[in-house]
């Protein structure tokens, strides 16, 4: 059940907190595989743990430059760099 294609069924039937704890396991077990912290990069992001979910990508991609999780660390920084003067931004 820790492979990762056994995980991405876990997070499409939406059962995120097996999901999770799943790949927490397989990121234990494989500390060097840069696709286990971005899927779980992907799941933080969408439980709303952004910097949990930038942390995953900047370490996938630290293990592996041309990983996937560099699109979605660069999309991550646009969303908090965004700022428009029209709107009321924390």
């Amino acid at each position: 059940m820790t492979s990762l294609p056994n995980i991405q069924q876990l997070f499409d039937e939406n059962n995120l907190d097996k999901a999770l704890d799943v790949l927490n396991r397989y990121i234990e077990e494989n500390p060097q595989d840069d696709n286990g912290y971005f899927m779980r990069g992907k799941l933080w992001w969408r439980l709303q743990k952004h910097s949990a979910a930038v942390t995953d990508y900047e370490t996938a991609v630290a293990l592996n430059p041309d990983s996937e999780a560099r699109h979605a660390l660069d999309l991550a920084r646009s969303v908090f760099d965004y700022f428009n003067p029209d709107l009321l931004n924390p």
